[in-house]
């Protein structure tokens, strides 16, 4: 197997295990390629095969190596970043957590040895997730207008609300007067939309979920809508910029702008071991049924 890293900087406690992992994927004799800018931060801090190469991309060019799994080392965030390097090509990824919640990057340091004998053995599941596709005729995302958790459109300069109008299709849906408004996929249930209020949903729902961000209106509430059907948003306020993050991308708005979204014609593939899924990590990571009166 041929695989690529992408990762962000670690506790120094988890350097066995990033060492473990490199020596097990070296076992295989096929080159390593690691991000450029985490390969200059492994370079002090552990052991790297002589098979390690260096690898990197832009706005403008994707990954120019063929490989077979991309390894993710970091949280949830650092996962989400993998979008620029796979693109559409739907290779899978596997995440390995050295962060905190870990809803995506699932794979603890005790358990990465296994994860790994479950790819060389094909015993895995792949995980396949719904992506948000931004209309963007003017580049506003560099080219690479998807999103895996979901679109969000707040208030800028200005410490008054401001008011989104909603479409679905091509039929009014509300007025949202807020700090911002969420609109989210199954996989970004439990990410921003889930802080704000709304609904949990499992991941190969149908669905989109519209989150209003401190809502000045207290019955206004998340809605969930089918992901067969486009989002249509229109912002304006006393400013007259606005801000739009795609993600954890973040981009200037000007009030004139219409933002446009609908399913993408792809999915994000994340690997998941034998015995892992949804509703595990789900009970898990928020500590459901979990008796603390002891």
């Amino acid at each position: 197997m041929t695989v690529a890293i992408y990762g962000r900087s670690f506790n120094d406690s988890f350097c066995p295990f990033i060492q473990q992992l490199f020596d097990r994927i070296a076992e295989e004799g096929n080159p390593i390629y690691v991000y450029h800018t985490f390969l200059s931060y492994l370079k002090v801090r552990i052991k790297l095969p002589k098979l390690v190469e260096s690898f990197t991309v832009t706005a403008k060019e994707s990954l120019s190596v063929k490989i077979d799994y991309l390894f993710s080392i970091g949280g949830d965030g650092t996962l989400l970043e993998t979008m620029r390097i796979i693109r559409d090509s739907e290779i899978p990824v596997l995440g390995i957590n050295t962060g905190r919640l870990g809803f995506l990057s699932s794979i603890h340091r005790d358990d990465i040895n296994k994860a790994i004998d479950q790819i060389k053995s094909k015993s895995y599941r792949l995980d396949k997730r719904s992506l948000l596709y931004l209309k963007d005729e003017n580049g506003l995302f560099d080219g690479l207008p998807y999103a895996l958790n979901e679109l969000t459109v707040h208030k800028k300069d200005s410490s008054s609300m401001i008011t989104i109008h909603a479409f679905i299709g091509d039929d009014y849906l509300n007025s949202y007067w807020a700090d911002g408004l969420i609109v989210a996929t199954p996989t970004g249930s439990t990410a921003y939309s889930m802080s704000c209020g709304g609904p949990i949903l499992v991941p190969d729902s149908p669905n989109f979920i519209i989150t209003p961000i401190a809502p000045h209106n207290l019955n206004v509430r998340p809605v969930v809508v089918p992901d067969n059907v486009s989002v249509r948003l229109k912002v304006e306020g006393r400013g007259r910029q606005f801000l739009a993050n795609l993600d954890s991308r973040s981009r200037t708005i000007e009030a004139s702008s219409e933002l446009v979204m609908s399913k993408a014609d792809f999915l994000y593939q994340l690997i998941l071991p034998e015995g892992e899924n949804f509703l595990n990590t789900m009970r898990n990571k928020l500590m459901w049924g979990i008796d603390r009166r002891n």
